[in-house]
């Protein structure tokens, strides 16, 4: 398992988060943290690590998911969340023999979202998503451009916050040697937040190959920490992940996860 490139990312990234922390109750943080598209400043960073990959189970996949969410208000009603995926990728023996470490395909969406829940509790956000193709090395993307939709909705109450985050890609240009793009992204999650900050979190990330009729199906379940390091918020967290359905070639049984996400209240 090579872990040194990723964490070396990893410690520099977190080098900027120096802003100090404002006096939002960290009770109050602990939940928003929940909500994908609370409007609060925040840097997360995702490291897994997925096993068996390839037709003869050598390979493995380290990736290292580098992804700041930052709220705009739109006037005294709306806010507009950019959420942001980009992945650092160290893949060993996938194709067997042949190693890669370098920049991913990043994936943007925009959660145009209501400032308030509606009349019954629900929090509601939609809007695009976009497939860059910024892929360092051709094994590491797609080659191709994407677009399509994006949405989430989701209820807290009390310390329990649930609901499902999705969103449709189509390729629209690209590599003409590569495969075109049709996935369908589906993210049930829920989250209780003890009174202490620790969040124990289930979710799955299932993804469907309209093109190749797959699923990849991991199944994620985690507990974090919300801690402070002097002026700095920042919750820590790991768990594991069981692959219940993924490609012939894809991950198979047990993978990890390890998260740091950087908090900046405004």
């Amino acid at each position: 398992m090579k872990i040194d490139r990723p964490l070396v990312v990893l410690s520099l990234l977190g080098l900027i988060a120096l802003g100090p922390a404002h006096a939002q109750s960290e009770a109050d943080l602990a939940k928003q943290l929940a909500n994908p598209i609370a409007s609060l400043i925040s840097l997360p960073i995702q490291v897994n690590y997925d096993d068996d990959y390839g037709s003869n189970d050598e390979g493995s996949v380290l990736r290292t998911n580098v992804q700041p969410v930052v709220p705009f208000a739109l006037g005294d009603n709306w806010n507009l969340i950019s959420r942001t995926i980009l992945p650092v990728v160290d893949q060993n023996d996938v194709p067997f023999g042949v190693n890669e470490f370098g920049l991913g395909d990043v994936v943007q969406s925009l959660f145009f979202s209501p400032s308030a829940p509606t009349s019954g509790g629900w929090i509601w956000g939609a809007g695009p998503v976009f497939l860059l193709p910024t892929a360092t090395d051709d094994a590491l993307g797609a080659e191709q451009w994407g677009m399509g939709p994006t949405a989430v909705v989701l209820k807290q109450t009390g310390p329990w916050t649930y609901g499902a985050l999705a969103n449709h890609i189509e390729s629209f240009a690209g590599d003409n040697n590569r495969a075109d793009i049709s996935a369908t992204f589906i993210q049930p999650f829920l989250t209780y937040v003890t009174p202490t900050q620790l969040t124990l979190a289930i979710n799955t990330e299932s993804t469907y190959d309209w093109e190749n009729e797959d699923w990849s199906v991991p199944i994620n379940v985690s507990a974090s920490q919300l801690l402070r390091f002097g002026n700095q918020l920042v919750q820590l967290g790991g768990g594991l992940r069981y692959w219940v359905s993924s490609p012939d070639a894809g991950p198979e049984g047990w993978g990890l996860r390890f998260s740091a996400t950087f908090l900046f209240p405004r």
